[in-house]
């Protein structure tokens, strides 16, 4: 039980951090796909796009730590909440042979 809390805690703590930064990566990146692709713009049309996506206009530097960041992000919060949601569902138990079910 304790490591469930600390997953809420962590997941809860972190959450509001990471949320802005995945949030624009994941939508830029969408625009830039469906741009490029099904609506025929050019690479350099949509360029735009996905310098936000990387975070290209914060420097070299800052586009490195910008992409670790939302990296280990979304890793943490999919660890965390596997681990929230591995420990809220039940799973039957395997009844051998000669006990009962109770």
């Amino acid at each position: 039980m304790k490591i469930l809390i600390n997953s809420r805690q962590f997941h809860k703590a972190l959450a509001p951090w990471v949320f802005f930064p995945l949030f624009i990566s994941s939508i830029t990146g969408l625009l830039y796909r469906v741009s490029k692709d099904l609506l025929g713009y050019s690479r350099e049309q949509v360029h735009w796009l996905m310098s936000l996506h990387e975070g290209e206009w914060l420097g070299d530097n800052g586009e490195l730590i910008y992409v670790i960041l939302n990296s280990l992000g979304v890793l943490w919060m999919l660890i965390t909440g596997f681990q929230m949601f591995s420990k809220t569902i039940s799973f039957p138990k395997k009844v051998t042979k000669g006990e009962s079910k109770g």
